[in-house]
Order: C-alpha cells, then structure tokens, then sequence
C-alpha cells in the first residue's frame, strides 16, 4: 500500500476533494444536515474556516483555512467522516471495512491541494462554486442549493448575477474575496 506524504502547514489555505464509495448515490445531498451537523461539531471542537464549500450528490469540494498554529486538517476529516456515516447508511462492506470497523460510507482517501496564492485561491473557490453546473444538475451556481456561493453573496463578496457571457465561459461580474 501506498505511503502518502501531506504537507503539514500551520495555518494552510487547502482545497479538498472527497468521495463517497457509491459514486451513484444521492447519500450527500439527502443527508445533508447530517453532514452540516458534523461540520459544525467538529468546527467547535477543532476550528477551521469554510473558505468555499459545495456538497453534491456523492462528492464535495471544499477550500479550508486552518488556525495559524494548527496544521492537522486529517484528524479534522477523520472527525467529519465518521460523524456523517454514523448517521447514514452502511455502504457495501469488503473484508478490509469491517477488519477496520469502517461503515463503507466514504473512500478512504480525499484530494487535497494547497493554495498557493491569490489567483489560485480564487481558481478554487470559482471551481466549488462551478462544480454543479459542470456535473449537469443546474444551469447557474447560484441554483445549485448546497454551495458557499449563497453566503457569499448574501456578504456581498460576490456578484449574485453570474451569467454565461457569450462566449460561453463562466465568470463572475464581480468578485472581491
């Protein structure tokens, strides 16, 4: 098996990618509270900002920033995963889920990049915010209702009115984050 090597930054603006098992399912999105709910305990147990999320049917996008002397955002998922599946149903259990007292709900791993700047930041937030279109379940970001992008128009750091420009590119109007 694979030996990973994560960075391990205090303070670290990260983008994750995480799957459930079942990539057909909808488990996401009709437990949504769930998820929020484990969000939220977590966040009060060990802090994190939500820079951008989007939860979709079977994966989420997220961008996090941890506290400036805290670089441990695996315990954090660790944490939010088994919350979530102990709310949900078990997903199809192999042998190596039950030795490791798993419920099958999510794969093991997630993908994560560390933002490097300004610009990169701002790549991946648009990316969460995209993601639903480019899957096929809304024409706007703003239809799609499990994405960031609501609050942040609602703080106003983001033009509400993103539209497909004629050329067919998606772009925001105005975006100051």
């Amino acid at each position: 098996m694979s030996n990973y090597i994560r960075p391990k930054i205090a303070g670290a603006c990260i983008f994750f990618t995480l799957n459930l098992a079942n990539r057909g399912t909808n488990v996401l999105v009709e437990e949504v509270e769930s998820l929020r709910h484990a969000f939220t305990i977590t966040m009060n147990e060990r802090p994190f900002t939500i820079n951008a999320i989007v939860i979709l049917p079977d994966h989420m996008h997220t961008v996090l920033t941890l506290p400036e002397s805290d670089n441990d955002y695996a315990t954090r998922w660790r944490i939010i995963k088994a919350r979530f599946s102990r709310k949900v149903e078990k997903g199809h259990l192999r042998p190596s889920h039950v030795a490791r007292k798993e419920r099958g709900v999510w794969q093991r791993r997630y993908w994560e990049h560390h933002i490097r700047d300004d610009k990169d930041y701002r790549k991946h937030v648009e990316y969460c915010w995209l993601n639903p279109v480019k899957h096929g379940l809304v024409e706007k970001p703003v239809e799609w209702p499990h994405s960031s992008i609501h609050r942040d128009i609602r703080l106003g750091q983001v033009s509400g009115e993103w539209q497909r420009p004629r050329d067919g590119a998606w772009g925001p109007r105005t975006l100051q984050l």
